[in-house]
C-alpha cells in the first residue's frame, strides 16, 4: 500500500513548502497549527469492459427457457459488474459508459442503457482498449464471421485479453419446429417459410456447430476464451464461469494458453 491515484483515503502528510497551495485539505489544517495534504492509496485497478448484446434477436424466448436473451445477457452483466467493483475493479461499457469503480455501478449502467437513444447493435463499437484490461461480450453472435472477426481484431489490436459467450435459447440450440412455420428474422433482413420445418433441423444443428467452430478458431488465435451459455440453465453457473476465469487471467501471464472455467 502506498500513496497514488485512487478513490480510497490513505492519510494526511504535512505540506512540503513549494507544493501546489490546492493541494492543501483546509479542512483537516483548520484543526492543527500545521498544513496537511490529504493523500489517496494508490490502485492498479483492473479495467473490464462489458458488453451485454440488446439488439432485437435478444429479445427471443421459447417455452423452455428461463429467460430471454436479452434479460439473461443483463442480469449477467450487472451481478458480473457488481462483483468486479467489489473486487476493487473499475467497470465500462463500449462507446455508453467510461470505466467507474462506483458503488452504485449496477445504476449507473442502468441509466446509460436507459438513456442510449442510438440503434441497438449486436457487437460492440469499435475501439481501442488498454492493453491490460479485460473484454466481456455476451451476445447471441448471429453476426455474419466477417463482422465478427472485424470486432474481434479491432478489440485485441491493443493485446487486451477477452471473453465471447454466446447466450443463446433452447430453441436456437435443437430446433424443435415442425409442419409449416414461418420464421422472422427480428433485425429487418426478412422472413422465411419452411413447409416442413422438421426437414430442416439436421442442416441447421450442423451450421450452427460450423459457425461456433468458426468463432472458436478466430478466439484462440488471440488466446480469447469461447463459451456458449443456454437460457434454460442457471444464469449463477455463467456468473461463476465468467468471474473465475477472469480472477485466473488476472494472476497469469498473457502469454499464457490456460484457460480457466467450463462451458456453461
Amino acid at each position: 500500500r502506498r500513496a497514488g491515484a485512487g478513490e480510497s483515503f490513505w492519510q494526511y502528510r504535512r505540506f512540503v513548502s513549494g507544493e501546489p497551495s490546492q493541494n492543501v485539505d483546509w479542512r483537516r489544517s483548520a484543526r492543527d497549527d500545521h498544513l496537511y495534504v490529504r493523500e489517496q492509496e494508490w490502485e492498479a485497478a483492473h479495467t473490464v469492459w462489458l458488453w451485454p448484446d440488446r439488439s432485437p434477436s435478444m429479445v427471443f424466448a421459447s417455452k423452455g427457457a428461463r429467460d430471454s436473451k436479452l434479460e439473461r445477457g443483463l442480469i449477467v452483466t450487472f451481478a458480473l459488474a457488481e462483483l468486479l467493483v467489489s473486487g476493487g475493479e473499475r467497470v465500462g461499457i463500449p462507446g455508453l459508459m467510461n470505466p467507474t469503480a462506483s458503488r452504485n455501478v449496477i445504476d449507473k449502467m442502468a441509466q446509460a442503457m436507459l438513456h442510449d437513444d442510438a440503434v441497438r447493435a449486436s457487437l460492440p463499437p469499435s475501439f481501442v482498449p488498454s492493453a491490460l484490461a479485460e473484454i466481456v461480450v455476451l451476445s447471441d453472435f448471429w453476426s455474419p464471421m466477417s463482422e465478427i472477426r472485424t470486432m474481434l481484431a479491432g478489440l485485441s489490436s491493443s493485446g487486451a485479453h477477452g471473453t465471447l459467450i454466446q447466450v443463446v435459447d433452447p430453441a436456437e440450440e435443437t430446433f424443435p419446429y415442425a409442419g409449416r412455420v414461418e420464421f422472422v428474422e427480428p433485425e429487418g433482413f426478412g422472413v422465411i417459410t419452411a413447409g416442413r420445418a422438421e426437414s430442416w433441423a439436421s442442416d441447421y444443428v450442423t451450421r450452427v456447430a460450423l459457425h461456433r467452430d468458426e468463432i472458436r478458431s478466430e478466439t484462440n488465435k488471440l488466446d480469447w476464451l469461447f463459451s456458449t451459455h443456454t437460457t434454460s440453465r442457471s444464469a449463477a453457473e455463467l456468473l461463476l464461469f465468467l468471474h473465475s476465469g477472469m480472477m485466473v487471467a488476472k494472476g497469469t501471464a498473457r502469454g499464457s494458453t490456460v484457460k480457466a472455467g467450463r462451458s456453461a
